[in-house]
């Protein structure tokens, strides 16, 4: 058995003109089998009854886009049948559906003035017609109250409608805001698997083509010299893999076991740069002071890029590292010697990019520029309190 629910989910998935048509035959099968039905005594269907009916019909056909219209039109036709002495206790219903329309499709304040009107009007036409409860008609104040009970009807299911729509509204609100912030941590990901990937290859291939060069120049010379260059690109290329494996194991949604950089690794990251023939002075202070694990790998990769950037662009024969910590930060100062450079050479430009990203995503602050008399000068502060695990 269909329930009525399904009933009036079937009737509203009709087309909206085929549904007021529908409306409109049974409203007027009820209220044509009310009409034709005459009590003894009162007065009988006449013309004039079959024409107040006919014209209530065709208004309620266009209920939807007139329903204040269409409203008092068939208010005058359930007037017009009480003052005509044509009694009937379904001859209102097309009033009926008229109001609950201008209420369904209307706002409170329209349904609240609507309401008055309606009562008022039903109220004088009971006082007109005659206060004998044996006249279908009854007393004026039960006359006034049931045209309020369609319009409540229509209230509550348009206020359940909005509701409704308010809370459809809302689960797709949140629906975008889940994409959005799934979209801006896939974005925020990939700038940080770009960034960790540009540190490693930078800086490893560079140290690589430096110590490459320095053992295919001590080939026929200094072999030993030679060996250990190679040596040293060997290592080098183990411990990029290494990096990258680590880093690349997120985009195949696994967890990384390897650790991040610290800065207890600072001593074998010189060692590489100095075997491509670049003298580093690295200085701590305190020497061995412990810091949160994520202002160490900043401090890392920051000593890393500009050490890269030293290896490829500079031309320097020296450089200086200093990394000197307080109570709330950490300073990290890298100096070389090269010429004077009025800009960053032309490559340099992601790398710096990335050491601000990383400034900034702890909160620190980033600055760099050529120094007077020849050199380049990165410094960055870092702080250490409160910062993430």
């Amino acid at each position: 058995m269909m329930t009525f629910d399904r009933l009036a989910a079937r009737v509203r998935a009709l087309p909206p003109l085929v549904a007021d048509l529908l409306v409109v035959a049974v409203v007027g099968l009820f209220t044509a089998s009310d009409a034709a039905v005459n009590d003894p005594g009162y007065r009988q269907d006449d013309a004039l009854t079959w024409a107040l009916l006919a014209v209530s019909l065709v208004a309620l056909a266009f209920r939807r886009r007139r329903p204040v219209t269409v409203l008092c039109v068939t208010g005058a036709a359930c007037a017009g049948w009480a003052l005509h002495g044509h009694i009937g206790e379904l001859l209102n219903l097309p009033v009926i559906v008229a109001l609950y329309t201008v209420a369904v499709l209307g706002d409170r304040r329209r349904t609240l003035w609507t309401g008055l009107a309606a009562a008022a009007a039903s109220g004088v036409v009971a006082l007109i017609v005659g206060r004998d409860v044996v006249n279908p008609q009854g007393l004026p104040v039960l006359e006034m109250v049931w045209p309020l009970v369609p319009l409540l009807l229509g209230e509550a299911v348009r206020t359940r409608r909005e509701l409704l729509a308010e809370y459809a509204a809302r689960a797709a609100r949140a629906e975008e805001e889940r994409e959005r912030e799934a979209d801006r941590r896939v974005r925020q990901e990939r700038v940080r698997v770009a960034r960790e990937i540009h540190d490693i290859l930078a800086h490893t291939v560079s140290a690589m083509t430096v110590q490459a060069g320095v053992a295919l120049d001590a080939l026929d010379t200094a072999p030993e010299v030679s060996r250990r260059a190679m040596t040293q690109v060997r290592a080098s290329g183990k411990e990029a893999v290494r990096e990258l494996r680590a880093t690349l194991s997120v985009l195949r949604a696994t967890e990384s076991t390897a650790p991040a950089p610290r800065l207890d690794q600072l001593a074998e990251l010189v060692a590489g740069v100095e075997a491509g023939g670049v003298r580093v002075v690295l200085r701590r202070a305190p020497a061995g002071a412990a810091y949160p694990a994520v202002v160490g790998t900043t401090a890392y990769r920051i000593v890393q890029e500009a050490l890269t950037n030293v290896v490829k662009h500079s031309g320097a024969g020296r450089v200086a590292v200093s990394l000197t910590g307080g109570d709330t930060h950490l300073d990290i100062e890298i100096v070389d010697d090269g010429p004077p450079r009025s800009e960053p050479a032309a490559g340099e430009g992601f790398g710096l990019i990335g050491m601000r990203e990383r400034v900034l995503a702890v909160g620190g602050t980033l600055a760099y520029g050529p120094v007077p008399g020849g050199g380049f000068r990165v410094h960055a502060q870092l702080p250490t309190e409160g910062a993430a695990p």
